[in-house]
């Protein structure tokens, strides 16, 4: 079943306090992609952005969100590149403005292995309620939640 743009597409990112920006991203992955590969931060690389949920537990968080799909695996991530740089089936990788360098990173890999670049599709951040992006920090701190509203 070829219907969408892409056959596979990757998307990664550690997903600590699943909110309304990973939402986006994700969605515009399988959107776009019939078959969608998630790499998430394990507890070793993923802790290096500080105090973070479990690597399973955000994994667990990932299938829960998208129990009504099939045509997703969700993997641990130990480095920014994942098996986008050894799989030649990727077609597309799905990142934020944040991590779109770290895409560009990955195609110049590829490039050195003669792999083909993958589509850069670069999803624009989603904005809380003063205009500034939501961000796992920003929730982990108590200044906003999930959906970027202010908490009182």
């Amino acid at each position: 079943m070829n219907s969408k743009k892409y056959n596979k597409v990757a998307v990664g990112g550690t997903f600590d306090k699943f909110h309304d920006g990973h939402k986006k991203l994700l969605s515009t992955a399988f959107e776009i992609g019939n078959e969608i590969e998630i790499g998430v931060t394990s507890d070793a690389f993923g802790g290096l952005k500080g105090d973070i949920d479990s690597c399973r537990v955000r994994m667990n968080n990932l299938k829960t969100f998208f129990s009504d799909k099939s045509n997703f695996i969700v993997i641990p991530l130990d480095d920014p590149y994942g098996t986008t740089i050894f799989d030649t089936n990727f077609d597309a990788i799905v990142v934020s403005e944040e991590t779109e360098p770290t895409a560009v990173k990955i195609n110049e890999i590829r490039d050195s292995k003669g792999m083909k670049p993958l589509d850069i599709v670069v999803v624009s951040f989603v904005l809380a309620y003063d205009g500034t992006p939501i961000s796992s920090t920003r929730i982990r701190s108590g200044e906003i939640n999930q959906n970027g509203n202010f908490i009182k």
